[in-house]
């Protein structure tokens, strides 16, 4: 006999940055591609309403990206924890991680992380949100503002290897976010259900299961077993609820 409960994973300041950050870059990609390829895209009627759109967009991640720091780092205080890999993690964490989503998940195999309002994510995803969020996310940030303001920041463009490099970097960068999205939303299908680890940063609900002993003594276990009697036994009423 299956028992279920929910997990509260995902607080609604960071479903509500989410959103605004996946709208901003999605934004910023389509008409940074009608920028850098024009001939090959157009769909906002003139080259200078492309720039405007994509600035528009940039400041909106910028200031989102603020606030996602500022949450983590003062109201929450999990960015270290959530989003640094432990030594584990890095030791054997990852490669285990890797052989699940490359072998494991397609012969039926349980996923060996099993996600907790205080371990959200994965090694593998922490390595991954790591460098996107506090490595590439900043830089694009920083090389996006000095193309905005190309005049009054001359002297530090110049610094940081004149205009051709800043475009280059830039581009290099937003092509690494193109990449990330499209593995980001292929990696997020492969829940129990195609779309079970969407709905969390919809509702902030995560679904796990657990099994009890039917009425002849035997105990069918899911995958979601072991995560389920930890989090039932340090949840509080507030992140948890059972169906």
């Amino acid at each position: 006999m299956k028992q279920t409960e929910y997990i509260y994973l995902t607080p609604m300041p960071v479903r509500i940055w989410h959103w605004l950050n996946a709208f901003g870059i999605v934004t910023l990609i389509i008409t940074g591609i009608n920028i850098r390829f024009p001939d090959i895209l157009n769909i906002f009627g003139t080259y200078k309403a492309a720039i405007r759109l994509h600035n528009t967009a940039g400041v909106v991640v910028s200031i989102s990206y603020t606030l996602w720091l500022i949450y983590y780092l003062f109201i929450a205080g999990t960015l270290a924890k959530l989003y640094i890999p432990t030594f584990n993690d890095i030791k054997t964490g990852i490669i285990r991680q890797v052989f699940f989503y490359f072998f494991q998940y397609f012969k039926g195999g349980p996923n060996p992380h099993h996600g907790t309002p205080d371990n959200k994510f994965n090694p593998m995803q922490k390595a991954a949100y790591l460098v996107i969020m506090l490595v590439l996310l900043p830089l694009v940030i920083f090389s996006g503002a000095l193309l905005m303001y190309v005049a009054p920041l001359r002297e530090v463009i110049l610094v940081v290897g004149g205009i051709k490099t800043l475009v280059g970097a830039h581009f290099l960068i937003a092509c690494c976010f193109c990449a990330f999205l499209f593995v980001h939303i292929y990696l997020a299908t492969l829940g129990h259900t195609p779309l079970a680890y969407f709905k969390p940063m919809w509702d902030g609900w995560e679904k796990v299961e657990h099994a009890h002993a039917d009425p002849h003594g035997d105990s069918h276990g899911t995958v979601h077993d072991e995560a389920s009697d930890r989090n039932r036994v340090a949840g509080s009423p507030a992140t948890m609820k059972t169906v």
